[in-house]
């Protein structure tokens, strides 16, 4: 199965992440929910710009997302705080 490779080559922390369409369902879900407030949009330009926004908006969000460094097992802190104390 040769098509796995390009997913088998991610770490697996970020597999879960990767295979996942959670994150798109909910972008969907958040779009869905703020047109709905709006109810009748005016024109088409009006929609886009809000759908815009929200895209924008998420974005941002998964951009700060990527900037933080992934946590460390718990198990490596132990380590580390057992080897400090010593």
């Amino acid at each position: 199965m040769p098509w796995l490779s390009g997913y088998m080559g991610f770490p697996k922390e970020h597999r879960a992440k990767i295979h996942s369409t959670n994150p798109i369902e909910r972008l969907k879900g958040e779009i869905k929910r703020r047109t709905d407030v709006i109810g009748i949009f005016p024109n088409e330009p009006a929609i886009r710009r809000l759908v815009g926004a929200i895209l924008l908006e998420q974005n941002d969000e998964w951009a700060e997302l990527a900037k933080v460094p992934p946590a460390k097992p718990v198990e490596s802190q132990r380590r580390a705080s057992s080897a400090d104390a010593i």
